[in-house]
């Protein structure tokens, strides 16, 4: 019975499921993916899906999921004269920053789903948490997608918004938290100053950083809690 943790997978289904075949996942155990599980490749809607038949996977919100449900509740909608006519300037400016980070991949995806089906993403999605805090094997751990901005030692997670979690990568120079590991996603391994493989899982300062660039041609990482081993695709 291990702990797993993964991240920004961003629609690419056939890695994901390498990933859970490298790491042997199986029943007994479970799975944290912290976010960004969609847009960029296409198939982030089928992740979602396999991701919803799995009680042992735990989501996460990303940056992606966060804007995301911003605008799939409208666009389950028929698209009418009316129904286009309600879309104020907020919302299609809303619509066009999603559309700027790969939204276009999800919104293709969504609109082949059936009504039903539309629903049960949607439903799956509204469910997704912002942080996680965890105990495994004697270690803490505060699971969150991006990181903790505006952050002090003493500041209840809690008080954290949407925006200062999923945005804001921390300071991988700086300990947060002397006895908890901040596990996170977002920003790519290899745009993190310092000297550290761009296709392996970054562990340093209490920080572990699971993203590998899997949206813009890398690959996917994944962390073991139990001991902190690390697993990539490379």
């Amino acid at each position: 019975m291990s702990v797993y943790c993964m991240s920004d997978i961003h629609g690419h289904l056939e890695e994901y499921l390498q990933m859970l075949k490298r790491i042997r996942f199986c029943d007994a155990d479970t799975l944290y993916v912290l976010g960004d599980v969609l847009d960029r490749g296409a198939d982030g809607i089928r992740v979602l899906q396999d991701m919803m038949y799995r009680p042992n996977v735990i989501p996460l919100i990303g940056n992606h999921e966060y804007m995301a449900l911003h605008c799939l509740r409208d666009l389950s909608l028929e698209v009418t004269e009316e129904s286009l006519a309600g879309w104020d300037a907020e919302r299609m400016r809303a619509l066009m920053d999603w559309q700027s980070v790969g939204g276009d991949a999800t919104i293709r995806a969504f609109r082949a789903l059936s009504p039903d089906e539309r629903e049960d993403v949607l439903s799956y999605l509204e469910e997704f948490s912002l942080y996680e805090t965890l105990q495994v094997s004697g270690r803490k751990f505060i699971l969150v997608h991006a990181g903790l901005s505006g952050f002090a030692p003493d500041r209840p997670l809690d008080t954290y918004t949407p925006y200062e979690t999923l945005f804001d990568p921390p300071d991988y120079e700086r300990v947060y938290f002397p006895d908890i590991f901040l596990v996170t996603g977002h920003l790519p391994v290899f745009a993190i100053p310092g000297e550290h493989p761009g296709d392996r899982v970054l562990i340093r300062n209490n920080h572990i950083c699971l993203d590998l660039g899997m949206g813009f041609g890398g690959t996917l990482g994944a962390v073991r809690l139990d001991d902190l081993e690390t697993f990539s695709l490379t």
